[in-house]
């Protein structure tokens, strides 16, 4: 099996597992919205499953993993020694979140009020103290099932940690059917459900990275030379990972302040994080270290070659949805979620949000691309000088522009401090060589999908208004959003062929190899 090969069955393999937790997430959030709606308990508990999540991506993807993967990938060659790191690093990571969950009992209140200042002296703030203080441990197993995962991919298996967060959706989905057909209170039985989906997704990856030969086993935390160089790498990674996450903490901060808004933003979030997902997720998963690996054998070629088609393929499936979702926003939205407790003034707000948000798409993915290009480097301290100017700018415009446009400045903010991160992210690049040289097929293919991409934006913007009145009488709201979805896939995919961006057929004969 050839390398180039191999990369892209590992996208499709990471892709496939996250479409399909994506569309699990997608029945979680209808069902979601219909017995939740915009309310103080959904609002509570979105700020209750975001404070882990949050720490989460501080402490284990944003840190622990991206100075974690390229030390570990290195050790490879030899498995006693890979997995000694190993160990030693999930003994660290799992002694410092205990910790962690032990003084964030105590300190709820505090933490939610750092989250949303907004919900002082209403319901909506006990509520959400009661919610995270039950959620909250779920922060110990997810990142620790996170430092797995990156076990499973710098071995080459992406299939059981793409596939865990699966466990979580179904939680989800049990949780709120059961609350639906019962008595329960459906807040209290989503934050039960968090920590539960916590423990099954570990029991998921470690028994796979048993199977391959890593059983990862429990150690006295020890501070050996290992650790302290995974510390040196992971403190910048963090600190850039705290203002990523002070980033989103503007945006609930002006979110909160508007009654609906921490809902209708997450809402829209779900929405784009399925491309983000997809294409960006499954790039970033892969990516990392297989650059890392060909990086350290001097391999300027192969690591030339990843990027590109990492390139190529976040930008033919991001650049279409983004334009789907800025153009027909509200159509989406209505079908997904309007049902219930969740009425139109509830999609028109959303899809305002989406709207935005969809400008910020294809920056969010390339991202993904570009930043593993300097973890790969073991280069943690860059992305974090960049990510401290894109605070600024997110929160100048988030803040700022709320007096004008209310919660919506939250995402105007985020999406502008997005595209500058890739602005800073591809100037700080250039002096990495060949590895981030376009090759010929990508500065032939690449006006390409923009051209499909834009044709499909200008046939659905005049369609939207025409279809509607055509298809109110024959299946409302659910047949005008079939029509659109299709016409638009059809007019991307038949152009992306007749201009010859896209061959079928070279894509045939890779599936057929596996």
């Amino acid at each position: 099996m050839t390398k180039p090969i191999k990369l892209f069955k590992g996208f499709l393999t990471v892709g496939a597992w996250t479409f399909l937790s994506r569309v699990f997430g997608f029945i979680r959030d209808v069902l979601f919205a219909a017995i939740l709606g915009a309310g103080p308990v959904a609002e509570a508990f979105f700020i209750a499953f975001s404070l882990p999540n949050m720490f989460r991506r501080l402490f284990a993807e944003g840190a622990f993993n991206t100075a974690f993967v390229p030390i570990f990938s290195k050790k490879l060659d030899d498995r006693q020694s890979a997995l000694d790191f190993a160990e030693e690093a999930f003994a660290a990571l799992g002694s410092l979140l205990i910790l962690l969950v032990l003084v964030a009992q105590f300190a709820m209140p505090l933490l939610v009020l750092a989250m949303a200042s907004g919900f002082w002296g209403d319901e909506r703030f006990d509520t959400a103290i009661i919610l995270s203080r039950i959620a909250f441990p779920y922060i110990l197993f997810i990142s620790l099932a996170s430092l797995l995962s990156g076990v499973l991919n710098s071995a080459g298996r992406f299939a059981a940690a793409a596939a865990a967060p699966i466990l979580l959706n179904l939680s989800f989905i049990g949780a709120l059917v059961a609350a639906a057909m019962s008595e329960w209170n459906a807040g209290l039985a989503l934050s039960w459900a968090t920590p539960i989906a916590g423990i099954l997704q570990l029991s998921l990856v470690w028994y796979a990275a048993r199977k391959i030969g890593f059983p990862i086993g429990i150690r006295v935390p020890r501070l050996t030379p290992d650790i302290k160089w995974l510390a040196r790498l992971a403190i910048p990674a963090a600190l850039a990972g705290g203002v990523v996450q002070i980033n989103l903490l503007v945006g609930r901060q002006v979110a909160s302040f508007f009654d609906g808004a921490v809902a209708w933003l997450s809402y829209a979030d779900r929405l784009y994080q399925l491309p983000l997902g997809v294409v960006g997720i499954a790039i970033g998963v892969v990516l990392l270290p297989d650059l890392s690996r060909k990086l350290s054998s001097h391999d300027d070629h192969g690591s030339q070659y990843a990027f590109n088609r990492a390139t190529e393929v976040a930008l033919a499936l991001s650049l279409p949805a983004a334009v789907a979702f800025a153009v027909i926003p509200v159509p989406i939205i209505s079908v997904l979620f309007e049902r219930g407790e969740f009425g139109s003034a509830d999609t028109a707000a959303t899809a305002a949000a989406l709207a935005i948000y969809a400008i910020g798409l294809p920056a969010f993915v390339l991202q993904k691309v570009l930043q593993p290009l300097f973890f790969a480097r073991e280069d943690t301290r860059t992305p974090f000088r960049y990510a401290l100017v894109c605070m600024f700018v997110n929160a100048v415009a988030a803040i700022g522009l709320a007096f004008v446009l209310g919660f919506l400045g939250a995402a105007i903010g985020t999406t502008v401090a997005s595209w500058m991160m890739v602005v800073l992210l591809w100037r700080g690049s250039r002096r990495m060589g060949n590895t981030v040289s376009a090759d010929q097929r990508i500065k032939r293919v690449l006006p390409r999908i923009v051209i499909a991409a834009a044709a499909m934006g200008l046939v659905l913007w005049p369609l939207r208004e025409f279809a509607i009145s055509y298809f109110e009488d024959l299946g409302g709201r659910y047949m005008y959003l079939a029509f659109l979805v299709f016409v638009g896939a059809a007019i991307y995919f038949v152009l992306l062929t007749l201009l010859g961006a896209w061959r079928p057929g070279e894509l045939l004969k890779v599936l057929k190899r596996h």
